[in-house]
């Protein structure tokens, strides 16, 4: 379990929540927000261990019994909430939470609930949640690690301290790939440059041994998608899928070119294009397409990703957002 010193980036997250300790107002409730990979996690049991150390301090002393129990994911008053089927039902929050939260911490100053992908709470979960979140012993910390925000109720939001995570420099990740995972330097640049601010991205992404054969896979794609027929496309993408988890992997490289077209339109700045070698056909769709026609492929991207995470038939997903990136522009 990392303390907040060895975490890269999310400065102002981290500053928030230790001032919140030396000032004695930690919140029962917290909102972690930012998509997979951005550090959801290191940031909640860090700060889970900081309030748990038995120095009580905005860093923990890392040699308590408090500290070492956090280390080996074993103190009694961290408590993961855990799920066994795609969503977080209502009785999962029932005897996981709200049965045990009235019970007093064992050992340390907080009882401390953390809840991972909590964008799968059920409605009905969601509520259940709400009356605990509503009225919660002072003892209690309640934790939601969340990628998708707009699945989270209203009622929810109210109530928690939202943080959301934003990207880490470029120079920082490829700093930390060098430094602790002994990345090469030229790798390193590279899987920083396409992480997009990831650090979970950008780890995977330089451990990859077919990183550069995938991004030019899709390349590959890209650069005559507008002259393919649709089921060219499909018939393409299923192939480069075959192995389904890396789709997530190609749907990213897809954003960054898009992105990459959004940005040249905007700033015509070469500079800002990850796509360097492209630059020109980058140039030249930037010239044929709108900015709000840009920016429905990117949420046409986007939304396929969070239909595949839902289980949504592969087909469909994909060939809806295909069918929003094959629109025939307007004039």
């Amino acid at each position: 379990m990392q303390d907040f010193g060895q975490i890269v980036g999310h400065e102002g997250i981290i500053d928030h929540l230790q001032n919140s300790i030396r000032a004695g107002k930690v919140s029962h409730a917290y909102i972690f927000h930012g998509e997979e990979g951005m550090g959801k996690k290191t940031l909640a049991y860090a700060f889970a261990k900081t309030l748990q150390c038995t120095e009580g301090g905005a860093v923990p002393c890392t040699v308590c019994k408090a500290c070492i129990q956090c280390d080996s994911d074993n103190h009694p008053d961290i408590i993961r909430v855990t799920h066994e089927r795609l969503s977080i039902g209502v009785d999962d929050i029932r005897s996981q939470v709200n049965a045990d939260i009235m019970v007093k911490p064992y050992s340390g100053p907080y009882k401390i609930y953390i809840i991972d992908s909590a964008e799968k709470l059920t409605e009905s979960a969601q509520n259940a949640l709400l009356k605990t979140i509503e009225e919660p012993p002072a003892y209690a910390v309640i934790m939601l690690l969340v990628s998708n925000i707009s699945l989270i109720l209203p009622t929810i939001l109210s109530r928690c301290v939202i943080l959301n995570l934003k990207p880490v420099s470029s120079d920082s990740i490829r700093k930390l790939l060098m430094e602790q995972h002994k990345i090469p330097d030229y790798k390193a640049e590279m899987a920083a440059r396409f992480s997009g601010g990831n650090i979970g991205k950008a780890i995977r992404y330089a451990a990859s041994d077919d990183f550069e054969h995938k991004k030019e896979d899709i390349l590959h794609i890209l650069r005559y998608i507008d002259e393919m027929e649709l089921s060219e496309v499909m018939s393409g993408l299923k192939t480069l899928s075959d192995n389904k988890p890396s789709i997530e992997e190609y749907l990213d490289f897809m954003l960054l070119w898009y992105r990459d077209i959004l940005m040249l339109k905007a700033t015509n700045d070469p500079n800002l294009v990850l796509y360097k070698s492209d630059y020109q056909l980058i140039k030249k769709q930037a010239g044929l397409r709108s900015y709000e026609e840009i920016e429905k492929i990117i949420g046409a991207i986007e939304k396929a990703k969070i239909r595949l995470k839902a289980n949504v038939n592969f087909d469909i997903a994909i060939e809806l957002m295909l069918l929003k990136i094959k629109e025939r522009r307007n004039g």
